[in-house]
This record gives C-alpha cells, sequence and structure tokens, in this order.
C-alpha cells in the first residue's frame, strides 16, 4: 500500500536518489538520454522546499520515500518544481496520486492555479499533466516567472522547443 504524506526534512537525504532514478527512464529516449546523468536537486535544496510545506511524498508500507513531489509557493500560484518516482514503481499510479493530493492541497490554500515546466512530447510529461487537467501556455500566457525557468532550463541544455510551461487554473470548476 502506497501513502502520501506531507514531506518531512529527514526525507530531504533520500530524494536526490529517487530523482537520479526517476532519470533513468529518460535513456530510453536516445535525444533525451543524457538526463539520465545529470545533476539532481541538491537535499539542501528539498529542504528548502519542504520547509515551505508544498512538497509530498509517496511511501511505501515501510514508510520508505519512493516518489515526491517538491513545490513552492510563489503569489497566488503553486509551481511545481519536480514530480518523481522511483524508476521500479513507474507506471503504477503514484505520480498521479501525488498531482492529485498536490492540486487538493492548492485548492485548500485558495491558490489561484498550478504551474511547471516539463518536455511537451514525452508520455510522462506534458501528456501526463493534461490529463489532469494542465494546459499549455503559449506566447504571451508565459509570465516572465515562466519565461525565465525555460530561460534557464536552455542553458542548462534542454531546446527550447522541446520544453513548454503549463497551467492549472485551480478556481475554475473541475472539467475532467
Amino acid at each position: 500500500m502506497i501513502t502520501i504524506r506531507p514531506a518531512r526534512t529527514e526525507d530531504a537525504e533520500t530524494l536526490p536518489q529517487i530523482e537520479q532514478s526517476a532519470g533513468l527512464a529518460f535513456r530510453a529516449i536516445a535525444e533525451l538520454a543524457w538526463l539520465a546523468d545529470g545533476d539532481n536537486v541538491s537535499a539542501k535544496r528539498h529542504r528548502e522546499l519542504i520547509a515551505d510545506g508544498a512538497c509530498w511524498i509517496a511511501t511505501d508500507e515501510q514508510d520508505r520515500p519512493i516518489g515526491f513531489l517538491s513545490a513552492g509557493i510563489e503569489g497566488d500560484t503553486l509551481h511545481v518544481w519536480e514530480l518523481d518516482v522511483r524508476l521500479d514503481r513507474q507506471g503504477s499510479g503514484i505520480g498521479r496520486a501525488l498531482l492529485e493530493r498536490t492540486i487538493a492541497d492548492a485548492r485548500r490554500r485558495g491558490l489561484a492555479a498550478m504551474t511547471l515546466t516539463t518536455f511537451r512530447a514525452v508520455a510522462w510529461n506534458a501528456p501526463f499533466y493534461r490529463k489532469l487537467g494542465f494546459r499549455v501556455l503559449e506566447g504571451a500566457e508565459i509570465d516572465e516567472r515562466l519565461a525565465s525557468l525555460l530561460g534557464d532550463e536552455a542553458e542548462h541544455g534542454m531546446a527550447l522547443d522541446q520544453r513548454c510551461a503549463m497551467r492549472l487554473d485551480l478556481r475554475q470548476a473541475d472539467t475532467r
């Protein structure tokens, strides 16, 4: 049985390993295989995000973290920084459960929206988020904060034409 709970400071040390494991899935996509060996978010940065209170952990029966969603509140928006599930546990609904819990929490907080940046065509990226109500932002819809994040990603080797910013409006009725 999987449990979704708020992240705790002591979880931060295990999250880079989960991110590393999740990233191995990119080896199946030739032009993105390099991401499998890329840098992970540091435990220090995870501790900072956890302290802000918008991070969730998926745990196994022994309360061992197997997936996580790290996010931060930016004004009236919750920005998802990272959503990862250990490679051997992917495809079983854990990522969806983490995202659904985060959406419910953001609504409970009265936030207007959730945002993230991701790959347009990778099945477990933009197409996955679309299924949960996120939409790709285009042109003038991309605010300065998201444009800056996409620019930073491009500087780290991610092709801008493969990346996108997405948004889920939380104050509209759920249309799924």
